[in-house]
Parts: C-alpha cells; structure tokens; sequence
C-alpha cells in the first residue's frame, strides 16, 4: 500500500479529534454538528434520491 501523506494527515486528525471526546460517537457527532451550524461556509445536500419505479 501506497503511504499517501495526506491521507495520514487527516487519519491523525481525525483520531486526535476522536480522543478530545473519548472516542465517544454521540459526543464526536454533537460536536461535527455544532460545527458545521457555526460555520460560515455554504452547506450542500444531496437532496432526496429518486426511486425510478419499473413500468409494467
């Protein structure tokens, strides 16, 4: 496997990010949340996905 420096960057950040919260995940997504509320940048949604029904 390639070692890709950036990919360990975000794995590291990740893993020091998950630590500040005890690895907890209820307390990890409380935070991403709170986060992404305050933050300034746009937010997308990938909106509903459409089910095509088969015709008979």
């Amino acid at each position: 496997m390639i070692n890709d420096p950036i990919v360990e960057e975000v794995r590291r950040l990740r893993k020091e990010h998950a630590a500040q919260f005890g690895n907890d995940l209820k307390k990890i997504v409380e935070d991403l949340r709170k986060k992404e509320k305050e933050s300034t940048h746009i937010q997308l949604s990938p909106g509903p996905k459409f089910i095509l029904k088969k015709a008979s």
